[in-house]
């Protein structure tokens, strides 16, 4: 047995010093895997680890599994189901909820208790200490020797305590790191994928785009705005200036800005954007903003054939029904000049006047056929600064 398998040799500094260590590469390995090789490393100083053994139990399906699992004798296990019914000293240790010592005859005689053989190997001891994560035992952390029961102590079980403590914490700290950072890339990939310009804007500071944002405004990379201030997008200081007013006085009264704006594209044409600013409830509206833009452009061009749609409806059935109301009479007027032209003379005055009436009541025949031909809303001016249907360039028949 070497200077460090005897518990009375333990060094209280070196202890401290690998406990400190161990804390340390709790922060600074990059995942569970190289954290748990460090630990069984910086152990291996002041114990004996060449049996070390970290498991982890699912409760809900019962089963154990060995994330670290380092043994002379036996082979990683694969996934234990039925856990609970096994003669595991791990189980104890779970159930227990308490760091537990066994010699080579107290595991004998429990998995003759239960009727069944050890699980694995014998050892001469085994330590056993809970495996702690958000205040509930998830698992286990063990050493065993095979050749001596007396490389261990009841103080080595606390230090394995100790150690244990420190992996629970390391466990939930990286879990926590994998959470958020699984939780950013699906909400980094919900933003990619809006079809609205997303931003982060920090004190008038571009920090982050989406993708639809180089869309809306004509630019290649994310580059070209990060660290950029936000006067890129306005046509002029006037308009950065009104803006950052608008936005101010919204943030600092209802926590939101939500408002129109003329903006302008990287070939310094404009677009009509659609502008929600929320920001952090700071003294400073500035200090931290989502920008949501969205181009209304589009929306506007239909929102404007929707209007001359429905205007032009509005003409087509007053004309329609102008054109019934006045047909009839129209028609009366017509028949009774005809017949009050026949037999007339040539030179009679009264032919003249009737004449007269025929091609007024003939003229306005051709107003009503024009109205009922209309295709379009055009309007022209009228007295009065006034506007009047043009019904002679909305038809579409092209003779006057």
């Amino acid at each position: 047995m070497n200077e460090n398998q005897k518990p009375a040799q333990r060094n209280a500094n070196k202890i401290i010093k690998v406990l400190f260590e161990i804390s340390e590469a709790v922060s600074h390995t990059r995942d569970l895997n190289e954290l748990y090789k460090v630990i069984h490393q910086k152990l291996g100083k002041i114990i004996n680890a060449d049996n070390f053994v970290i498991s982890m139990h699912h409760e809900n399906r019962d089963s154990i599994t060995f994330p670290y699992y380092v043994d002379e004798k036996d082979d990683d296990p694969e996934e234990i189901f039925n856990f609970s019914k096994t003669a595991s000293l791990t189980g104890r240790v779970i159930k227990d909820r308490k760091p537990l010592i066994f010699l080579k005859k107290d595991i004998v005689r429990f998995a003759d208790s239960l009727h069944q053989k050890p699980i694995g190997s014998v050892p001469q001891i085994w330590l056993g200490v809970p495996l702690i994560i958000n205040n509930k035992v998830k698992g286990a952390v063990v050493i065993q020797n095979y050749e001596s029961a007396a490389a261990y102590g009841k103080k080595d079980l606390g230090l394995l305590n100790s150690i244990s403590q420190h992996i629970g914490l390391a466990i939930e700290r990286k879990e926590s790191k994998a959470k958020l950072t699984k939780q950013r890339k699906l909400l980094t990939k919900i933003m990619e994928s809006s079809p609205v310009g997303i931003c982060l804007v920090e004190n008038r500071i571009f920090k982050w785009v989406n993708n639809e944002m180089l869309e809306i405004f004509g630019y290649d990379k994310k580059s070209d705005f990060e660290n950029c201030d936000v006067r890129m997008i306005y046509r002029s200081e006037t308009d950065y200036n009104n803006a950052g007013k608008i936005i101010s006085h919204d943030l600092k009264k209802i926590g939101k800005a939500d408002f129109d704006f003329e903006l302008k594209k990287r070939d310094n044409t404009s677009f009509n954007a659609h502008v929600i600013i929320t920001g952090s409830e700071t003294d400073n509206p500035f200090e931290s903003t989502i920008v949501i833009i969205t181009d209304i452009s589009q929306r506007q061009i239909v929102q404007q054939e929707r209007y001359e749609k429905e205007r032009l409806q509005g003409v087509l059935e007053m004309a329609g029904a102008v054109c019934h109301e006045i047909n009839q009479p129209l028609q009366a007027i017509l028949g009774y000049s005809e017949l009050l032209l026949i037999g007339s003379k040539p030179d009679d005055l009264k032919d003249n006047k009737l004449s007269s009436i025929k091609a007024q009541a003939t003229r306005l025949g051709e107003i009503t056929k024009k109205l009922s031909t209309i295709t379009q809303y055009r309007t022209l001016e009228y007295l009065g600064n006034t506007k009047i249907v043009d019904i002679w360039s909305a038809s579409s028949e092209t003779e006057h």
